[in-house]
């Protein structure tokens, strides 16, 4: 039941300006073509699977046809930027800045992030929030842990294990358009493209390991 509601929250916002980036080929390259936009709805093969380049999710099917929160218009836009034109994803905005991480978000090629909402952050009593976000170097090492140095397509995550850029492992499973990211963070909307990373929106914020 609290995870339906978190998720339905993450609909609801979604609905106002969800930014995830334009569709473009898994070559990694930012300045791909994007995909048109007359369709908000993600697209999935015939098997059930995310199709090649289109997002997928439930909270990606609201996102607008354009501006500066659609796919087109963030594809342009280096994933700190582009999240920043996401108001679902403000908190970690404001986490990323407080931790000095936008220019290594912003310059790194071809990333992968993993970005947890604003909800997912809720989940977090808000004195423990509040501690992290006041402490740079606990903050930078939770940050990076949802940081993967190489774009990893769907199919990647069936049954992934992954560096991140904390350095600590991070394991991914799941199918078709249901995918976990550690324990239980559930990606609503994925393989999303900014210009220089592919994204996927979780519910839930990501505790590397101690």
């Amino acid at each position: 039941m609290y995870r339906n509601r978190i998720l339905a929250s993450v609909l609801a916002a979604t609905a106002l300006a969800t930014g995830a980036a334009a569709c473009s080929s898994d070559d990694g390259k930012g300045d791909a073509a994007a995909a048109p936009a007359e369709s908000s709805a993600p697209a999935t093969s015939m098997s059930g699977s995310p199709a090649s380049g289109q997002p997928f999710g439930p909270a990606c099917s609201a996102v607008p046809a354009d501006g500066k929160g659609s796919f087109q218009g963030m594809s342009t836009d280096p994933v700190a930027t582009a999240a920043s034109n996401n108001p679902v994803l403000s908190t970690l905005v404001g986490a990323v800045k407080k931790a000095g991480l936008v220019d290594t978000l912003n310059s790194s090629k071809d990333i992968t992030v993993f970005a947890p909402t604003n909800d997912a952050f809720e989940k977090i009593p808000k004195a423990t929030l509040d501690k992290v976000l006041s402490d740079k170097k606990t903050l930078t090492s939770i940050l990076t842990y949802h940081v993967v140095g190489q774009q990893v397509a769907p199919s990647g995550l069936a049954a992934g294990d992954f560096k991140t850029l904390n350095g600590a492992m991070l394991k991914s499973s799941g199918s078709g358009e249901s995918f976990t990211v550690g324990d239980d963070a559930n990606i609503v909307c994925g393989d999303v493209k900014t210009a220089n990373a592919t994204v996927y929106i979780i519910d839930s914020v990501l505790m590397p390991p101690k």
